[in-house]
């Protein structure tokens, strides 16, 4: 299983999506690909467990963490050999680990803290909360946006993980990213 989570070695730079739920990730994530002519790594998470709310109209659960933690690592490690400039990450194992110790009372299955805390990125873009609410099926706790904004923050500090705070209009979030990942590009 250790194999699943492992980030493999890629000839290409890695930048995260990082934050709440409904916060632009998804949306920045295509626009940056389409920018720079490049793959996006789809959240593996939305289509696991919209599956499982149209099946079972169950939500997540804390088993379904690492089938969608070894999902996640699957669609970056192959998508990753498809680029040799920039692979855009519409999450990664630190997002799920913040979300189980959110939302299951700080726990955290210890080979997902493993892999979520080894697993490295060339930048993190941590996504504020001043995008609307758009309700689904799978998103909850719309009250409680400014706690997990903080939760991710934290993270990223506590791991000392580099990140660039991403507010305003999609087309501000969107010219910021690519300023910061242009200057990746040239140091490539």
């Amino acid at each position: 299983m250790e194999k699943n989570l492992k980030q493999q070695p890629a000839n290409c730079i890695k930048v995260v999506l990082f934050g709440p739920e409904s916060t632009g990730k998804t949306t920045l994530s295509r626009q940056l690909a389409r920018h720079y002519n490049s793959v996006w790594v789809p959240e593996y998470a939305r289509e696991y467990l919209q599956n499982k709310w149209n099946n079972e109209r169950k939500t997540c659960e804390p088993e379904d963490l690492l089938p969608i933690a070894i999902g996640q690592m699957k669609f970056e490690n192959e998508l990753a050999k498809k680029t040799d400039t920039i692979l855009i990450c519409d999450t990664d194992l630190l997002e799920t680990k913040v979300y189980s110790e959110a939302f299951y009372g700080g726990n955290c299955d210890p080979m997902l803290k493993k892999y979520a805390l080894e697993n490295t990125y060339d930048l993190y873009f941590l996504t504020y909360i001043d995008s609307p609410w758009e309700a689904d099926d799978l998103r909850d706790r719309p009250e409680q946006r400014m706690e997990m904004f903080k939760a991710f923050e934290d993270e990223l500090i506590k791991y000392n993980r580099p990140f660039i705070l991403l507010k305003g209009s999609k087309k501000e979030r969107l010219e910021m990213a690519v300023k910061h990942i242009d200057k990746l590009l040239l140091k490539k």
